[in-house]
C-alpha cells in the first residue's frame, strides 16, 4: 500500500514542524505502508537541523519541486526581521498585515498550482492509494484537495495546529474579506477530506462540527530521547524552557513571581537559574530586563534536536508555555512529549482545564497553572525548590509509552488502511 505525503517541512528543516511526519515516515514501512514524500526543493526554512537528514529511511522516494517564497523577499530580508529570529516575525505591523491579507491562507499558496501539475504527471505512472497533507502551512491541504478530487483518491488532512483559529493569526490584522476567504478555504478542506487528523481532543471537537470524520493522533517522542547519556543534572536550580517561544507565550507572571521570590529569599536567588534555549521573542528579553533578572537568566540560541534533548535531561525543572489565546485548551506542543521522557518535573503555564492538564495528570509528570495565577505559581515554585534543596526533586512519570512514535505510527497505519 502506498501513501503520498504532502509536507512543506522536511529535513533539513529544523523545529517542531518537521518532527511529526519525519517520524511517521520512519516507521510506516514496519506496518506494510510505503510512504512517498512530496516536499519543496528550495525551501526558505527559518531553522535548519542537518542531523535530522540521517533519520530519513534510505529506501523511500522523496519528490521535490521548486517553490517561490515571497517570505524571502518581504520578510526575512526586511530590515529588523532576521531569518534566525522567527519568534519575532509577526512584530512588524506592515509585514504582518501583508502576510494576513495578501497571502491566503499562507505564503505557500504560490506552490499550489505547480504542485498539482507536478503530482498529476507523477501519478500517471505511479498510482498511490491514499493522500496525506499536513499543515500548517495549510496550503498543503489545497494541493491535496485538488489531487484527491481529480484522481478519486482517499485523502487525510492532518492539522498539527488550527487554521483560522491559530493563535498568532491575530497579529496579521486580517480584513473582513481575508477572514472570509480563509474560513471558506478551511471549510472546503474540512468538508472534502475523507478524514481529518489532528493532535488533541479539543481540536477534534472543533473539527467535528464540520468534518465527516476526525481522528486524534498526538505528537510524541522517539527512541533518541530515551538513550541514557549519563548526563548529570544541573547543580543550580535550573528552570529551563527549550523550543520556540513566541510573544503570545511570554510568561509575564512567571517573571514577576521569580523576582518576588528572589527579593524575599536570598538562598533562592543564589540557587535559581532561568535557562531559555531556542528562538526566544524580544518580549521575553524585555520582560527579563524589566524584572532585573538578567543576572540569573541565560538565553541560548537555536540548537540541534539532539542538543535540545541534552538540555531537557539536565534541567531541574522544565518550563512549558501554552500561548495566551482563544482555543488554547487544545494546544499540545510537540515539546511536551519529549519533556515527559526526561523524568524532570514539568511546570506548565496555560489553561488549567484542557488536553495538557489531562496528559500531565495521567502521566504524573507535572502541573498546569493559569498564566495569571501568581499565588499558585509562587507556591509551586517554592515547593519544587524545597525538594531541590532536600535532594529529592524528581518525578515518576508513567503511562508514556503510548506516545512513542512507533506506537503512534501503528495507529496511523490502521487509519490509512481503514480508508
Amino acid at each position: 500500500m502506498k501513501v503520498l505525503i504532502i509536507t512543506y517541512y522536511w529535513p533539513p528543516a529544523g523545529g517542531s514542524g518537521v518532527q511529526r511526519w519525519l517520524k511517521f515516515v520512519k516507521y510506516l514501512q514496519d506496518f506494510g505502508i510505503e510512504p512517498i514524500v512530496y516536499t519543496v526543493d528550495n525551501a526558505n526554512y527559518p531553522k535548519e537541523d542537518d542531523s535530522l537528514i540521517s533519520e530519513i529511511p534510505k529506501n523511500i522516494m522523496v519528490l521535490k519541486n521548486p517553490i517561490f517564497e515571497p517570505t524571502g523577499v518581504f520578510f526575512w530580508k526586511h530590515k529588523g526581521v532576521k531569518k534566525e529570529d522567527v519568534a519575532n516575525s509577526t512584530n512588524n505591523g506592515l509585514l504582518s498585515f501583508m502576510r494576513g491579507n495578501f497571502f491566503i491562507p499562507d505564503p505557500k499558496i504560490f506552490w499550489v498550482r505547480s504542485s498539482v501539475k507536478f503530482l498529476q504527471k507523477y501519478l500517471l505512472e505511479n498510482p498511490i492509494d491514499v493522500i496525506i497533507s499536513t499543515g500548517p502551512p495549510h496550503s498543503m491541504h489545497l494541493i491535496a484537495e485538488k489531487i484527491s478530487k481529480r484522481n478519486n483518491i482517499k485523502w487525510i488532512a492532518d492539522f498539527r495546529d488550527p487554521w483560522t483559529d491559530l493563535y498568532y493569526n491575530q497579529s496579521f490584522k486580517q480584513l473582513s474579506f481575508a477572514k472570509k476567504r480563509n474560513l471558506k478555504l478551511e471549510k472546503k478542506v474540512l468538508e472534502n477530506a475523507d478524514c481529518i487528523l489532528t493532535v488533541s481532543n479539543s481540536l477534534k471537537k472543533d473539527f467535528d462540527k464540520i468534518a465527516k470524520s476526525v481522528e486524534v493522533i498526538t505528537n510524541g517522542f522517539d527512541s533518541e530521547v530515551l538513550q541514557d547519556e549519563h548526563l548529570v543534572l544541573d547543580s543550580k536550580f535550573t528552570i529551563s524552557y527549550i523550543g520556540l517561544l513566541p510573544k503570545q507565550s511570554n510568561p509575564v507572571a512567571f517573571f514577576k513571581v521569580i523576582k518576588k521570590v528572589c527579593d524575599a529569599n536570598e538562598a533562592f536567588k543564589n540557587d535559581v537559574q532561568l535557562l531559555f534555549v531556542g528562538d526566544i521573542s524580544a518580549e521575553v528579553h524585555q520582560e527579563i530586563e524589566k524584572n532585573m533578572l538578567t543576572g540569573i537568566s541565560e538565553i541560548k540560541g537555536y540548537v540541534s534536536h539532539l542538543e535540545a534533548i541534552e538540555y531537557q535531561k539536565r534541567a531541574q525543572v522544565l518550563l512549558l508555555l501554552i500561548p495566551r489565546a482563544p482555543q488554547s485548551a487544545g494546544i499540545l506542543t510537540g515539546k511536551l512529549f519529549e519533556y515527559l521522557t526526561s523524568k524532570r518535573p514539568i511546570l506548565a503555564l496555560g489553561p488549567e482545564e484542557g488536553d495538557l492538564s489531562e496528559i500531565l495528570e495521567h502521566t504524573h509528570s507535572g502541573v498546569v497553572i493559569a498564566h495569571e495565577n501568581e499565588a499558585k505559581l509562587s507556591t509551586e515554585i517554592l515547593r519544587l525548590y524545597q525538594q531541590f534543596k532536600e535532594g529529592n526533586l524528581s518525578v515518576a512519570s508513567k503511562n508514556i509509552e503510548q506516545y512513542h512514535r512507533q506506537n503512534l505510527t501503528s495507529k496511523l497505519a490502521k487509519l490509512i488502511k481503514s480508508l
